[in-house]
């Protein structure tokens, strides 16, 4: 068979795919993701219209009808704005009425108020892992930002000691913990449960965020050893305001739908019969859709009307939210399209065949395809869902465990080594005015830290799980 039928388009590959079958998949594969890397590198092309364009290319070296290839490119890009999108947009409202409210102002100020000199750069990596959580990466370094100067700039910290942990905390829950869009894709795509995937993602970021933020920043401290730049320190977003929300029920409001889609796991664990109530109500309750949706709700409350915001206000405020997501929502959907162009041809198939006969671990695999695809591209997002479509088939016989583990995996390899075609490597670089070398060597390397230290924990939890 030397190319891919209508049918085997227009259906997972069920049957086994011949040498020459395998050959220009795999042509296929690397042609589709050269133009995607090509587009966005080179000619600097929006994500979105290169996932599109790489997706139609994909299709056509496979063999398929053009109009198929279109149907999967529609159909994938459809399923994961419907399955990510509403999370992604109620994610950008809790932040923007964390940030708005001042909420985040004030986790930071009562933390650092109790952190000695030594603790410092352990409270920052707190603070980064407590304000990260709902809110995506750029948002969360634009708040964060100007305590970080203000601290290094006051406590005589030279930039890299405070900043790393920051960044580190920061980094961890973009690439690991959902709501952020990356990782519910990739859950999505390989079918994982959500509330497991999010428990073990905190015991993996935990000493992750450790190892690439605190500790790591001391030695990034002394190769490059820089001091707060003037003209970048901003203004926060709760100076202006006469009020401003509590620690204690700023922090309770961030950490609701993590404690209810916990809990879902928990219950899940605990009882293990979907026909019970209890775990039907849970399975509501515990839902990201309405865990999300309930904490929008409470946050108009606990901190947009503690901030002393009217209705209009807060209106206002989610009305802002979402036009800065617009741009994530179409490359998170064009790389849904993407990955499913890729299932529809087989591709996911063809590795299961192929890996059939390789002594690497399926975790490891998905790392590396992630890592390939982050170095090539520069985006984490892209580097996630196009490794969870690709390794997608694998997940179909294993554990509960082992399908969260595996999203662990892609979302560590996601982050390996940013470098200049990130956009996070130009917005660090500039916030903390460095040089690129600088940046590489603080920066990049914090990157390549989370990355591995990441995967190494991923594998040793799979030893014990």
């Amino acid at each position: 068979m030397t190319h891919l039928s209508v049918e085997m388009l227009a259906a997972d590959a069920t049957e086994p795919i011949t040498s020459a079958g395998h050959a220009q998949l795999g042509i296929a594969v690397l042609a589709g993701i050269a133009v995607i890397v090509l587009l966005i590198t080179k000619f600097k092309l929006h994500a979105f219209l290169s996932l599109i364009i790489g997706s139609l290319v994909l299709g056509a070296v496979a063999g398929a009808p053009l109009d198929k290839a279109i149907t999967s490119f529609s159909t994938g890009l459809g399923t994961t704005v419907a399955g990510t999108g509403v999370l992604i947009a109620l994610g950008a409202i809790l932040g923007k009425l964390l940030a708005d409210s001042g909420g985040a102002d004030q986790i930071v100020d009562t933390i650092l108020a109790r952190a000695s000199r030594r603790s410092m750069p352990w409270a920052m990596v707190l603070i980064a892992g407590i304000v990260g959580l709902p809110i995506f990466f750029e948002v969360g370094i634009v708040l964060l930002i100007p305590v970080v100067l203000l601290v290094a700039k006051r406590g005589n910290f030279s930039l890299m000691r405070i900043g790393i942990p920051a960044l580190a905390g920061l980094s961890v829950m973009h690439g690991l913990i959902p709501p952020h869009p990356g990782p519910l894709v990739a859950i999505d795509a390989v079918g994982a449960n959500l509330g497991v995937t999010l428990a073990l993602g905190v015991v993996v970021a935990i000493p992750t965020a450790i190892i690439a933020g605190p500790l790591f920043s001391r030695y990034a401290a002394r190769w490059v050893d820089i001091r707060p730049p003037e003209k970048m320190v901003p203004e926060r977003a709760s100076d202006d305001l006469e009020k401003r929300p509590g620690f204690g029920i700023t922090v309770a409001t961030v950490l609701l739908p993590v404690v209810m889609m916990l809990a879902k796991a928990l219950v899940d664990v605990v009882i293990d019969d979907p026909a019970a109530g209890t775990q039907r109500v849970f399975d509501v309750v515990g839902s990201p859709l309405i865990a999300l949706l309930t904490a929008v709700i409470v946050a108009m409350f606990t901190l947009g009307r503690a901030a002393g915001f009217t209705r209009g206000r807060i209106a206002s405020t989610v009305e802002r939210s979402l036009a800065p997501i617009a741009g994530v929502l179409l490359i998170v959907g064009a790389g849904g399209g993407f990955k499913q162009t890729l299932v529809d041809a087989g591709v996911g198939q063809m590795i299961l065949d192929v890996s059939k006969g390789w002594h690497l671990s399926t975790l490891l695999l998905a790392w590396l395809i992630a890592v390939t695809i982050r170095l090539a591209t520069g985006s984490a997002t892209v580097a996630t869902i196009s490794a969870a479509g690709l390794v997608a088939p694998l997940a179909a016989d294993m554990s509960t465990t082992h399908g969260a583990l595996l999203v662990l995996a892609i979302g560590c390899g996601s982050l390996f080594f940013s470098h200049v075609n990130d956009a996070g490597f130009w917005l660090v670089k500039e916030y903390f005015g460095m040089s690129v070398g600088q940046t590489l060597k603080t920066w990049s390397v914090m990157e390549t830290l989370i990355s591995v230290v990441g995967i190494v924990c991923v594998l040793l939890l799979s030893l014990v799980l």
